[in-house]
């Protein structure tokens, strides 16, 4: 079995092992919850990938939607709606009490709503982090799953706006998205790519990634599901 020591290593090193995904969800909540007893001021702190939203308002969306899942509730995961609450400290409890029912329902058979819950919790580990001005995790074991995840539905974007296939490459990794021979290349950091699949960066900033050809045509698919393309940026890239 794989420990999530030996994951993070694995996605440290470049190499693209999924990682299960209740060890996946539990680092992310540990990283986040660590973070802000850290940070107990920082409840009302803005977060500016969610705009509207403070740091207390993400933990109460996460919080919300860990119950549902925990509980096993049909819905919707996106549009679960966040609870605002005054401080961090009770949210975060109540967070960890739900670890136990999460992992239960991770642990059974695979379904899409597994890694849409994986990949929310560390998206949002990552607003939180650059709000807070905290540097992003290297070896994270959600990378490989969630951009997996996000590539699906950009590939419905491609096909929806009717525009030849995408290549998208990071170190150690490549996906396609679309049908056919893709006609260009869009390459990155990991953590670009994620970002830019997540509605957390401009279109400038998109453009501006290693594209093989002008990338004009394809800019619009970014935006898609849940997650449209800023018109600000809120956050620098990291990586060449």
């Amino acid at each position: 079995m794989t420990t999530d020591e030996e994951v993070a290593d694995a996605s440290a090193a470049g190499h693209w092992e999924r990682a299960p995904g209740a060890a996946a969800y539990r680092r992310a909540r540990e990283n986040l919850t660590a973070l802000l007893l850290a940070y107990p001021e920082a409840a009302g702190l803005p977060v500016p990938a969610c705009p509207g939203w403070t740091v207390a308002d993400v933990v109460g969306h996460l919080v919300e939607v860990g119950r549902s899942f925990a509980d096993r509730e049909g819905v919707d995961l996106w549009l679960v709606p966040h609870r605002r609450a005054e401080g961090l400290a009770g949210p975060l409890e109540e967070w960890a009490q739900l670890e136990g029912p999460i992992a239960g329902v991770l642990g059974g058979p695979f379904e899409l709503r597994h890694a849409m819950l994986t990949m929310d919790v560390f998206t949002h580990e990552l607003d939180v982090r650059v709000a807070l001005g905290e540097p992003v995790p290297d070896g994270h074991p959600s990378y490989p799953g969630s951009i997996d995840l996000v590539v699906r539905g950009l590939a419905n974007s491609v096909r929806a706006h009717g525009v030849p296939a995408l290549r998208l490459v990071a170190p150690g990794a490549e996906w396609v998205a679309g049908d056919g021979e893709p006609a260009v290349t869009v390459s990155a950091h990991r953590h670009d790519l994620l970002r830019s699949l997540t509605g957390r960066r401009t279109a400038e900033q998109i453009a501006a990634l290693e594209w093989s050809a002008p990338p004009e045509r394809w800019l619009p698919v970014f935006g898609w599901g849940p997650f449209t393309v800023p018109q600000t940026a809120t956050e620098r890239p990291i990586g060449g």
